[in-house]
């Protein structure tokens, strides 16, 4: 069972999207929050596997939220869920530390294939988000090209086959059928290539491998 904490400021659409989670027998919501400060609160003492947060909220809004969370519990996967697609909102979410990005227009399957992504170990971003990032990091992606390879020397060539197919999107159980590897195994590289790296996430790693020409365009 996927333990889920909702924080949304708006009481209606956090009885919608415990309704969507609901028909899910996999997922269960533990906690709601009506702003990010107490969303930290429960989080502490509910201990969810996957934090869904709404980017504007009262007293602690879902980015700084977010930025904290992961300090603070860093095993707690975050989505963040809004209605807007700006792309310094996408920036700042992503730097915060969250691995998936939704909007709220989204479609319901969207919401649980993200829960279920991010508590796998990927990163999820909705088509519109995603679409966003690669054209941002396509713009001056050759540009970026000698930077990234520099970045991504330090990594063997095994961690450098981790990181291309953690670019294309695949999560660690995947990741661990293609290479023949244990999933937990898999997991132990993630974490090592994350720290050689010196970025947040899954979703900045796939960005750099990206930038490194690892993955091919399109």
């Amino acid at each position: 069972m996927i333990k889920v904490l909702l924080a949304d400021d708006e009481v209606l659409v956090r009885a919608g999207v415990r309704a969507i989670l609901g028909t899910a027998p996999d997922l269960r919501v533990v906690a709601e929050a009506g702003n990010g400060r107490e969303a930290l609160e429960l989080a502490r003492a509910h201990r969810p596997d996957v934090a869904l947060l709404d980017i504007r909220m009262p007293v602690l809004d879902g980015l700084d939220a977010a930025s904290e969370l992961r300090r603070a519990a860093p095993q707690v996967a975050v989505v963040m869920l809004t209605t807007f697609s700006e792309d310094e909102y996408i920036a700042r979410a992503l730097e915060g530390g969250a691995s998936g990005f939704l909007l709220k227009s989204g479609d319901p399957y969207e919401l649980m294939a993200a829960v279920r992504a991010v508590h796998n170990g990927a990163a999820f971003l909705s088509p519109q988000i995603a679409h966003r990032v690669i054209r941002q990091v396509s713009g001056g992606r050759m540009s970026r090209r000698p930077a990234a390879l520099q970045r991504i020397a330090v990594l063997t060539p095994r961690e450098r086959e981790v990181l291309a197919l953690v670019g294309a999107g695949l999560s660690n159980a995947e990741i661990g059928e293609r290479l023949y590897l244990v999933e937990g195994t898999v997991k132990a590289y993630v974490s090592a290539i994350l720290g050689r790296l010196e970025v947040r996430n899954r979703v900045q790693a796939a960005v750099l491998a990206y930038e490194a020409g690892l993955v091919p365009p399109g």
